[in-house]
C-alpha cells in the first residue's frame, strides 16, 4: 500500500509518500479498513516537528483520524461487516500505524458506523475535534441550558464544533474571530455574539454581554496570553476549560483563584496515551452520539480542503499558516 512515512522529526518537508507493505489483522476483533479519507490536525504537525510520542518506533505513519470501508474482519467481530462503512479515532501517535495511509487495521471496539450524510473526507476530518469539544464542554465544562459560554477562536477546527454543542445544550455563545468571515460563518453556526479580537477587547465585549458578570463557562483553545485574559470574563464560581497547558511564565493563577474558578484542562488525547480502554469506548461513544446528531441535520463538521496523500507536506504547512475555517483531510479515494 501507498501511505506518507515521518522518517524524523523536522519541517514538512519529512513526510514521504512510500511502498509499505499491507497491515494485517493480529486479533480476532480486528477490520482491516481500506482508508478513503484521513483527518489532518494540529497534532499531526506537532509530532512531526517535535517527534512521536515514540521516537524509538520510526518511521512512523501519523494519522489519528480515519474513514473508510471494511475490507476484513477478525473471527470473533460482532458488529461490522466487511463492506460497512466506518469513522474513528485511532492510531497516529507513533506506537500504532496511522491513517496517513491506504489500509489500516483498528479493533472494532474503537469504530463507529460513519454518518450516512457525510462522504468520506468529510467523516474523517470529524472525531478528534468532536470528542474533543465534547469532553470540553459537557464533561470538563458540565455545561447547562441557559448558561452563557465563551469559545475562543469559533471559526477553527474545534471552535466551530463547540459552537454547535454549545447550542444544542441550549447555551448562549460568544465566540472569537479574526475576521469578518469568520464572524459570519460562526453566525452561521449559531453564535449569538461574534467579537473580533483585531479590533476589540473580547473581556469587555464579553461584559457588556453579560451585563457586567462574566460567562459561566469559557473554552479556551489558543491558550499563552488568551488563558489568562479569560479569567477577567468568567463569572465568580465559573469554570475555564482549556486545551493547552498554561504557561506560568506569561501570567499567574492569582486572578482566578479570587473567583473561585474551576479550571480543566482538556487532552482528549489521554485515554489512547494510557492504553485506558474503558476511556477510548467513552470516546467512541461520543462518535456514536455524534454520527446521529449529524444524520438529524443537528450538528456539522465544516470541511476546508482537501489533499491528496503525495500533498502531505503542502497540507501541513497549509494547517501550520493559520487563520482556516473548519477542517482538512487526506481524499485518499476519490468520491
Amino acid at each position: 500500500m501507498k501511505a506518507v512515512l515521518m522518517t524524523e522529526a523536522g519541517p514538512a518537508d519529512v513526510l514521504k509518500l512510500e511502498e509499505v507493505a499491507d497491515p494485517q489483522l493480529q486479533t480476532e476483533t480486528q477490520l482491516l479498513v481500506r482508508l478513503h479519507a484521513a483527518g489532518i490536525n494540529p497534532i499531526d504537525t506537532k509530532l512531526r516537528s517535535r517527534g512521536t510520542f515514540y521516537p524509538d518506533q520510526m518511521p512512523a505513519i501519523l494519522g489519528c483520524d480515519g474513514a473508510g470501508v471494511v475490507e476484513a474482519i477478525g473471527e470473533e467481530v460482532e458488529n461490522f461487516a466487511v463492506g460497512d462503512e466506518v469513522y474513528f479515532f485511532d492510531g497516529g501517535l507513533g506506537e500504532a500505524t496511522g491513517n496517513y495511509a491506504e489500509l489500516t487495521v483498528v479493533d472494532e471496539k474503537f469504530v463507529t458506523h460513519k454518518p450516512t450524510s457525510f462522504g468520506f473526507a468529510e467523516a474523517a476530518a470529524a472525531p478528534l475535534v468532536l470528542i474533543t469539544a465534547w469532553e470540553s464542554l459537557y464533561d470538563r465544562g458540565r455545561l447547562q441550558p441557559g448558561q452563557q459560554v465563551l469559545i475562543h477562536a469559533g471559526a477553527g477546527g474545534v471552535g466551530h464544533v463547540a459552537i454547535q454543542l454549545a447550542k444544542l445544550q441550549g447555551a448562549e455563545v460568544a465566540t472569537t474571530v479574526g475576521s469578518p468571515e469568520h464572524a459570519a460563518f460562526a453566525k452561521e453556526l449559531g453564535a449569538d455574539l461574534t467579537i473580533n479580537y483585531k479590533e476589540e477587547d473580547f473581556v469587555e465585549a464579553v461584559l457588556n454581554w453579560t451585563h457586567g458578570e462574566g460567562v459561566d463557562l469559557a473554552f479556551d483553545t489558543v491558550g499563552k496570553d488568551t488563558f489568562f485574559q479569560t479569567v477577567y470574563a468568567v463569572h465568580n464560581y465559573g469554570d475555564l476549560v482549556t486545551l493547552l497547558e498554561p504557561d506560568l511564565s506569561l501570567g499567574n493563577l492569582k486572578e482566578a483563584r479570587k473567583r473561585n474558578l474551576r479550571i480543566s484542562l482538556e487532552l482528549m488525547l489521554t485515554p489512547a496515551l494510557q492504553n485506558r480502554e474503558d476511556d477510548r469506548l467513552d470516546q467512541t461513544k461520543i462518535l456514536q452520539q455524534c454520527a446521529r446528531l449529524i444524520d438529524e441535520g443537528k450538528l456539522n463538521v465544516h470541511l476546508n480542503r482537501t489533499f491528496p496523500l503525495a500533498e502531505a507536506a503542502a497540507a501541513h504547512e497549509f494547517l501550520e499558516a493559520g487563520g482556516m475555517q473548519g477542517k482538512l483531510a487526506f481524499a485518499i479515494v476519490e468520491e
